[in-house]
């Protein structure tokens, strides 16, 4: 299915706000690799935080899923498949938060952690031109997302 002017429209605004986000919170993570495992092992000592915590990430989750059912470009792709790992992320953080623990807590390789949250700043640049800048660069770049 073709990319209507709406749904173009669209995944440059998701992508306004998903980019630089995941721009700046991955690189950060990525700065603080080595202090990582204890803040992971603090944020599981509040049963209550860990709750809101996993309640808000369906929500946003949720938010994008049912504003952005667009998958006619990379961008709009990467763009659903966020919402749904938001969610999805929010739904076992309250079903299951000893699993998510146990995850979070094993990730003692700061290699593995700088790489990962390196792929996810990489993603938020791509999102961010998209979003900020493929729109003014050329009258044809909104074909292109």
């Amino acid at each position: 299915m073709p990319a209507t002017g709406e749904s173009q429209a669209r995944t440059r605004g998701f992508a306004r706000v998903i980019g630089p986000w995941l721009v700046i919170v991955p690189s950060i993570i990525v700065v603080r690799a080595s202090g990582m495992g204890a803040l992971a092992s603090d944020f599981f000592k509040s049963d209550l935080f860990v709750w809101c915590a996993g309640a808000l990430l369906p929500f946003a989750g949720l938010l994008i899923i049912a504003f952005h059912q667009h998958r006619s470009s990379v961008a709009a792709v990467m763009i659903s498949l966020f919402g749904w790992i938001l969610a999805l992320r929010g739904l076992v953080l309250q079903a299951a938060p000893k699993l998510y623990e146990r995850a979070a807590t094993a990730m003692d390789s700061i290699v593995l952690v700088r790489l990962i949250f390196g792929v996810l700043v990489a993603i938020g640049l791509y999102l961010t031109y998209v979003g900020w800048i493929a729109e003014s660069a050329s009258p044809s770049a909104n074909n292109n997302l």
